[in-house]
Formats: C-alpha cells, sequence, structure tokens
C-alpha cells in the first residue's frame, strides 16, 4: 500500500489531519483578506463610477448600432486604468491618510499592505488598463485615460496641500472619463462633447466641497489646503457650491439645445438642477453639517440620473 496514504494516521491521526486543514485554512484566509485588501485599494466604488461615466460617454457618442464587445473592452481598461490611479493616489498620501480619522484604516496606513505593494499593484495595474485601451479600443481614450492619471496624481494630488484652487484642478482629472469614453467611439470633439465635460466638471465643486466641509477637521490634521480649512462658518464654502450648482443648471440643458436629448432629459435636467442648487442654497444659508451631508448626498443622485436620464432619452443617429 502507498505509505503517502497512510502517513497522516501514522504519524498522529485525525488530529494531525485537523491541523493541518486548520493551517491550511488560516493560509486561505489570509490570501483572501489580501485580495480584499488589494480591492480596497483600488477603490471599487469609485473606480465603477467612472466606468460607467466613460461608458455613458461612448454610448452618447456611438452613431448606430453599438459595438457591445468595443464596450466590453472598454470597461476593463478603463476600469484597470481607474483603479490603478487610485491605488497610486493612496500610496502618494499614506503619510497623511495616516493623520487623519477618516483614512487611517485604508490598507496603506493600517499596515495591511506594504507601501511598495500598493506602488507596484497601482503601477502594473495602471500599465495594463491603458495598454489594453490602447490595444483593444483606441489610441485616443488610452492617452485621455493617461492624461486624466497624470493630472489627477502629479497636480492635483500635490496641490492640495498648497492652494484652494486645488478643487477646481481635480474638476478636470474627474471630468475626463466621459470624452475617453467620447474617444472611443471614433467621434471628433465637438461643442456636445465639451458640453458634456462641463457638466461633469461643474458638478464637482458643490459634491467636493460639502464633503470638505463635513470633514474640515479632519482635512486640516491632514495639512489639506482645503477652502473649509480657512473657512470657518462656512459662508463661503456655501457661496461657492452655490454659484457652481447654479451654473450647472443652463449647461446641463444644452445637450437638448445641440439635438443629443429629447425632451424628457431637459424637463428632467431643469428639475434635477433647480434641487441640486436648492441643497447648495441651504447649504449656504444654515451652514451646518446637516445641509451639508443632503448637498453631498444630493450630488450622488444627482449625476447619475442625469446621466440615465442622457442615455434613456438620446435621440436617434
Amino acid at each position: 500500500m502507498n505509505q503517502s496514504v497512510m502517513a497522516p494516521t501514522e504519524t498522529g491521526g485525525p488530529a494531525q489531519t485537523r491541523g493541518r486543514s486548520a493551517t491550511h485554512g488560516a493560509r486561505s484566509h489570509r490570501r483572501w483578506s489580501k485580495v480584499r485588501d488589494f480591492h480596497e485599494l483600488g477603490k471599487p466604488g469609485l473606480a465603477r463610477f467612472t466606468v460607467l461615466t466613460t461608458l455613458a460617454g461612448y454610448y452618447l457618442a456611438s452613431v448606430g448600432p453599438l459595438d457591445y464587445v468595443r464596450l466590453v473592452h472598454l470597461a476593463i481598461g478603463s476600469g484597470l486604468a481607474a483603479s490603478g490611479t487610485l491605488a497610486l493616489n493612496q500610496y502618494w498620501e499614506r503619510d497623511v491618510d495616516a493623520r487623519m480619522r477618516r483614512t487611517r484604516g485604508r490598507p496603506i496606513p493600517s499596515g495591511r499592505i506594504l507601501p511598495s505593494e500598493a506602488l507596484a499593484f497601482s503601477i502594473v495595474t495602471s500599465a495594463a488598463g491603458l495598454l489594453y485601451l490602447a490595444r483593444l479600443v483606441n489610441p485616443m481614450s488610452s492617452l485621455l485615460v493617461a492624461a486624466t492619471l497624470v493630472s489627477y496624481i502629479f497636480i492635483y494630488t500635490p496641490l492640495k496641500r498648497r492652494t484652494t484652487l486645488s478643487t477646481l484642478v481635480g474638476a478636470i482629472p474627474g471630468a475626463l472619463p466621459i470624452l475617453a469614453g467620447w474617444a472611443a467611439a471614433d467621434a471628433p470633439f465637438d461643442a456636445t462633447a465639451w458640453t458634456l465635460f462641463w457638466i461633469l466638471f461643474l458638478w464637482q465643486p458643490p459634491h467636493f466641497l460639502s464633503l470638505a466641509w463635513l470633514y474640515r477637521d479632519d482635512y486640516r490634521s491632514g495639512g489639506f489646503a482645503m477652502l473649509s480649512v480657512f473657512d470657518p462658518d462656512g459662508g463661503h464654502t456655501g457661496r461657492q457650491a452655490t454659484l457652481y450648482a447654479l451654473t450647472l443648471v443652463p449647461v446641463s440643458l444644452l445637450p437638448t439645445l445641440l439635438g443629443l436629448t429629447g425632451g424628457i432629459y431637459f424637463f428632467g435636467a431643469l428639475v434635477l438642477g433647480l434641487a441640486f442648487a436648492g441643497l447648495g442654497a441651504a447649504m449656504m444659508i444654515r451652514r451646518t453639517e446637516r445641509h451639508a451631508r443632503l448637498l453631498f448626498f444630493g450630488s450622488i443622485i444627482y449625476l447619475p440620473t442625469l446621466l440615465i436620464l442622457m442615455v434613456v432619452d438620446k435621440t436617434p443617429g
């Protein structure tokens, strides 16, 4: 009889077998925990939002039957690049994250992932996404996603510690993904494409300013030069949020005037825009955490709903 089969019984029996199983189970658990940590490092929620924005740009720019194969490739490539970019941002800001209550539990400052591991993961994932897009979608979409990474990591991220204008600078990489999707459809960058860019650009200041007001003490501890850090009563923060929300209202109506969408989108965008601006005005007047939180969650509802209306009410063409 094969001696290796008898070995567990001869050297300890069921107890040793259970011990080996427990050891194997512990190793397996650690491996899956590591996988979950890297998944968290890529900020899946934000990455999914970026992918959906990119796909919306692709759909809105497409003429004729939709190329579903390219759509899938675009989702994969943009998802990899977005995850790598977000991971690289956490690597860059690991010292700041360790000082902030809101972020100290992230994988790097908590010690679950080493900085060298995070750097390797971010570089490999970002490069894979960009190469994937260049090869299986088109070079222009890859170039715009690369511009998103460069502007986010090497311009916006260091500026966050130096000037309150970083919020506006950060709105550029936040708005580029919809242009990357537009480029993936081989469509020209006309007035409609830039209108979509400006919608995403103008949406971001109210979204981020409300968040920055809620966590102003954390940002102060982290050494960030956010507007809310230098605005004790929140008046200036509220005015800025309201200004951008109000400017967004007429800009959000342009897709219908340019022939991209129909009347359903137009009236839906008008209602959403006025409601969003109203939340900004409430934060400006009341200047409480409750009203800042309402504006923040309102922003999370506003943009996906607006994009859904665009997709649903896109005019044939």
